[in-house]
């Protein structure tokens, strides 16, 4: 049976085994997907002890991401424009590396009946989180895309790096508290702030009930960014837990060959949280 991980530290947490032995069992595929803990000093170690034991690919979560890239001897646009990598592909001895969270991303906003083409979005932080997103929104051909930060360097450090992309105009950085007097179709938080409880620094005035506001977290409960969305008088807010069903869908499909359907596994997960 073809073997299959997800590494990272902390991994107890991850609910990437369950989402791909669903997919294996919705498209008849016979696959092992475990998650491993691995110590933060032996990740190259692992990933090559993985891939002697004839291990088919693995996913990538924090805090290995940029390791991860380091380590492959092939990248996709997508990885290396987002300086990370979250799907790895053994084949013959060689390293392939991806990255499929922005796909995973354009998908559930697709899913959730977003439309991104000539839009106007704000992208809330400019750390991994938001690179990895970023060529598969300009794919979609928005209007523009705003990078928004605390350090209004980082946004540019990041607009630079895709200085070679042919949408790479549509790229813009501020910091926080200056876009305030501006109009979005669509906000996207990449920050960590509702991970601690915290919400992004900007204005309630970017909010409306035609504005959709989507936090790449999610949780039992709204998240604070969409509690606070919510409050500000959004009507479209959506979680991150679509995405990651999407990038854990694409991650599939590059391994396998197909690529499963995600509605009944976010269903699932739903009702898991809801229980939890």
């Amino acid at each position: 049976m073809d073997q299959y991980r997800v590494f990272g530290n902390p991994i107890k947490q991850s609910r990437s085994p369950f989402i791909h032995q669903f997919f294996a069992k919705e498209t008849e595929q016979k696959i092992n997907y475990e998650s491993e803990l691995v110590a933060i000093d032996s990740f190259d170690e692992k990933i090559i002890k993985f891939m002697g034991e004839q291990g088919k690919g693995a996913n990538i979560t924090v805090p290995f991401k940029e390791q991860a890239l380091a380590l492959c001897d092939q990248l996709s646009e997508r990885a290396r424009l987002a300086g990370a990598v979250n799907t790895l592909s053994f084949i013959d001895g060689v390293i392939l590396g991806d990255n499929t969270d922005g796909l995973g991303l354009v998908q559930d906003l697709q899913r959730n009946n977003v439309h991104l083409k000539n839009s106007r979005i704000l992208l809330l932080g400019a750390g991994g989180a938001a690179k990895g997103v970023i060529l598969p929104l300009l794919d979609q051909h928005p209007q523009m895309i705003v990078i928004a930060n605390r350090t209004v360097s980082k946004a540019e450090s990041i607009c630079k790096q895709f200085n070679l992309h042919e949408n790479k105009s549509k790229l813009r950085a501020y910091g926080f508290d200056d876009v305030t007097d501006q109009n979005f179709d669509i906000i996207i938080n990449a920050t960590s702030a509702s991970l601690n409880g915290k919400i992004p620094p900007i204005s309630g005035q970017l909010v409306g009930a035609d504005v959709v506001c989507y936090d790449m977290v999610y949780g039992k409960e709204l998240t604070p960014f969409l509690k606070w969305a919510k409050n500000e008088g959004a009507d479209h807010i959506i979680d991150g837990l679509g995405m990651l069903v999407g990038q854990a869908a694409e991650s599939f499909a590059i391994w396998r060959g197909i690529k499963p359907e995600v509605e009944s596994v976010i269903t699932s997960l739903r009702k898991s949280l809801a229980a939890e």
